[in-house]
């Protein structure tokens, strides 16, 4: 693939883009200003880690508010949703960041408390999709979050290493370089288990989640509500709450 022969053309329309957002933020108010948001990026597991932080601050009773999905995000559904948790009285503001509203610059100005990153899978990219793709996710990092959380697992960690948030930088992962660590873990037909280990401290966590990835995004939102200081019980508590089943119909 030939590489970008409109560079001023790319400029132009990221300075719309641009424009466009502060134009949102504007009109709303500012409300991010108020509101502690925690993004979360990946290739998978995005929408699953997002709402297992989303129980785990409701467990602390923490008002929060959520946008999960792993489709793209627009940015007037982005501001409208900040402007709705700004006057539900939230603290926090939960938003899946997916690497086409990344690359849109939706996202542009705001104040990110806690970026994390699920994965980086990039299966059937080919070199030059790879890099705008890492560079997509990569821009969430250099929005000078608060707190950054990693996947000390992932194979592409060393691209994403060098990440720090202003605060705090915690890795996760059964690596045994890993801040917040896996020690254990096991699948059940309808669920999992495991347990985790931050510094030295130890705390049992499960799931109705079974599938082997499940454990990890057990662990990165584990992550996101250490650096939130949520004890590791209720931490356990928001986990088990998590049901990925439909409730019924009436």
């Amino acid at each position: 693939m030939e590489g970008n022969k409109n560079p001023s053309g790319n400029r132009k329309r990221f300075n719309l883009e641009r424009a466009k957002v502060k134009l949102l933020a504007a009109y709303y108010g500012h409300p991010a200003r108020d509101l502690r948001i925690i993004c979360i990026t990946g290739t998978t597991g995005k929408s699953t880690v997002a709402h297992l932080v989303h129980e785990i601050l409701l467990a602390a009773s923490q008002p929060v508010a959520i946008l999960a999905s792993d489709h793209e995000i627009k940015a007037s559904v982005l501001h409208k949703f900040l402007n709705d948790a700004w006057k539900a009285k939230a603290t926090y503001a939960i938003i899946t960041a997916p690497a086409t509203s990344l690359s849109k610059d939706t996202f542009y100005g705001l104040p990110i408390y806690t970026a994390a990153l699920t994965d980086f899978i990039p299966s059937g990219l080919n070199d030059t999709d790879l890099e705008t793709y890492l560079s997509a996710k990569s821009s969430l990092f250099h929005m000078d979050p608060e707190v950054v959380i990693l996947n000390r697992d992932d194979a592409h960690y060393p691209a994403f290493s060098n990440f720090r948030g202003k605060t705090e930088t915690i890795s996760y992962g059964a690596s045994s370089d890993s801040n917040l660590k896996i020690d254990y873990s096991k699948l059940y037909r309808k669920g999992c288990e495991a347990s985790l280990s931050f510094g030295n401290h130890a705390f049992n966590v499960a799931s109705f989640l079974n599938t082997e990835p499940a454990i990890s995004y057990m662990a990165c939102a584990a992550a996101i509500a250490t650096a939130l200081n949520i004890s590791p019980a209720t931490i356990a508590d928001g986990l088990a709450n998590y049901d990925p089943q439909p409730a019924p119909q009436n």
